[in-house]
């Protein structure tokens, strides 16, 4: 047997799995989406149809400033933990990352735990000011629940990469007499941008995809896996679902692409 025969025999149940489980499922699901008496011209509602446009703007709106937010505290955390070592910084970074094993039912009780009607910000701001604060069940609580489990992914990429950057390259710039600030955004996040950017896509796809956090919510803003729920099992109208279900892939994949298209890097991400 030669090593082609080998190899190709090895890449059969890859190709198996990928077409039981994606390309087989895809096809279905683009083929229930032009099911209906409307065809093709059933995408045009995602633009046409005011809920569903509505719900996908808000949506990719949330995804993006919880990508941007978790870049920027998961970059600088990582950053510092990656170049400094002391007592408990094990213990620390364990508990930063926690959250990544979370399914996302749990972290929404925990922003409801936190945010909610008898939320500790609740019960404080009630003693304090008078009047009890609460806003896990809208767009802040969502974004601070994407926040809780998109921040871990940041960190732990960010760390890894921050240790492998070559210091020689700051020492350079300060005997340039380049100042801390200056060596920190010429020659520091530069070299941290690649990784950056393909863990904040991860973080855009998970967060765009999130249902489990927003359905334990029930919040007042319908993002797009909600109202994809709601026509498939609530209305039975599984054309649209089809459809939405398909957009939201498009944008998805859209955004992984151009993030690997950046970076030449490799991405893969996990649903919450």
């Amino acid at each position: 047997m030669t090593n082609k025969t080998l190899t190709g025999l090895l890449f059969v149940p890859a190709l198996t799995i990928f077409s039981a489980f994606f390309l087989l499922p895809l096809a279905r699901l683009a083929a229930e989406s032009v099911d209906g008496p409307r065809g093709m011209a059933i995408y045009a509602q995602i633009i046409t149809n005011h809920r569903y446009f509505r719900s996908l703007q808000d949506t990719v709106v949330i995804s993006v400033l919880v990508t941007l937010a978790s870049v920027a505290v998961g970059g600088a955390a990582g950053l510092f933990l990656g170049r400094n070592v002391f007592k408990g910084r094990d213990f620390l970074v364990a508990l930063l990352t926690l959250p990544i094993s979370f399914p996302g039912v749990v972290v929404g009780f925990m922003i409801i735990e936190l945010a909610g009607r008898q939320g500790l910000i609740g019960s404080l701001t009630d003693n304090i000011l008078g009047t009890k604060v609460v806003f896990a069940y809208s767009a802040l609580g969502l974004f601070t629940g994407y926040l809780y489990f998109s921040v871990p992914r940041v960190v732990a990429t960010a760390m890894a990469t921050a240790g492998k950057l070559d210091q020689s390259l700051e020492e350079a710039a300060r005997v340039l007499g380049a100042s801390p600030w200056r060596v920190l955004i010429d020659v520091t996040i530069p070299g941290l941008l690649p990784a950056l950017i393909s863990t904040g896509a991860i973080c855009f796809a998970t967060s765009i995809g999130a249902f489990g956090t927003a359905f334990t919510l029930a919040t007042d803003i319908n993002v797009l896996p909600i109202i994809i729920y709601t026509e498939f099992t609530l209305s039975a109208n599984i054309v649209s679902a089809a459809m939405l279900s398909l957009v939201l892939g498009v944008v998805t994949w859209l955004a992984l692409f151009l993030a690997r298209l950046v970076t030449g890097t490799a991405l893969t991400g996990s649903s919450a």
